[in-house]
């Protein structure tokens, strides 16, 4: 099977390894990976501050980008509910109405791509880790947290902790963080402070929005930065570099 890879912008900048990772746990599965170096971002900020015609013009452009009958793979649990729940805002009775339905019946996330269509719940994947997970928001509105935990079960080494306030934000909501400053960090400090109630040494998610604004909010509160022969008290990892581990 060939498939079509989404890269989400932030994703491509600042953690390029994950979508690394992301396409060797694809071929382990016998998928052959193809990337579009051409795509950008999917309109998500745009969307959300109101700029409605600035995304659509982003919007066009990503569905003109795969127009490919094949499956599209996305390490991003935010751009995937953009393109396939809020894009339809945008485009539903419009000219591309009929090639925007056909992107997102094939848009999928990453671990609801490889449990739902692959089949795959269980790869040879070794971390040692006791860890908890963060469901991301979007998730909810169609691209699921169940197919993250599953596979996460299969993984030797990882003790995956009890953590009830993962079904809350953590404050990151795409560009909430960046209009509502004060408030995010209020929301991720909470947050942090249920997690090392777990005792968890990692925190996983399928989302690096939510990772990355945690582990802004900690870095500045110096939870994450070790002192003189210590190791930082929280790491974060992404579903895609947990499942690459132990794959060649």
């Amino acid at each position: 099977m060939i498939v079509d890879i989404h890269v989400p912008c932030y994703v491509d900048q600042y953690f390029p390894g994950t979508a690394m990772n992301m396409v060797k746990v694809l071929e382990s599965t016998g998928c052959a990976v193809n990337y579009n170096v051409d795509q950008t971002c999917c309109g998500l900020p745009a969307f959300y501050d109101g700029y409605r015609d600035a995304c659509k013009e982003a919007g066009t452009k990503m569905i003109k980008e795969f127009q490919h009958d094949r499956y599209i793979v996305s390490c991003g649990t935010a751009c995937t509910d953009m393109i396939r729940n809020l894009y339809s805002d945008l485009f539903h009775n419009s000219v591309l109405h009929n090639e925007y339905k056909a992107l997102r019946g094939q848009f999928y996330e990453f671990t609801e791509f490889l449990v739902e269509v692959m089949r795959v719940e269980k790869l040879n994947a070794k971390f040692e880790a006791a860890a908890v997970f963060q469901g991301a928001c979007p998730a909810p509105a169609g691209t699921g947290n169940s197919a993250a935990l599953r596979l996460l079960h299969h993984v030797e080494g990882l003790t995956l902790l009890d953590f009830p306030d993962a079904v809350n934000c953590c404050g990151w909501g795409g560009t909430f963080a960046t209009r509502n400053e004060k408030l995010a960090v209020t929301m991720a400090e909470r947050k942090a402070d249920e997690i090392r109630k777990t005792g968890a040494t990692h925190l996983v998610s399928n989302e690096w929005g939510c990772l990355m604004h945690l582990q802004n909010t900690l870095h500045r509160k110096a939870e994450t930065v070790p002192g003189p022969g210590d190791e930082p008290s929280l790491r974060f990892a992404h579903m895609a570099d947990i499942l690459a581990t132990g794959l060649k």
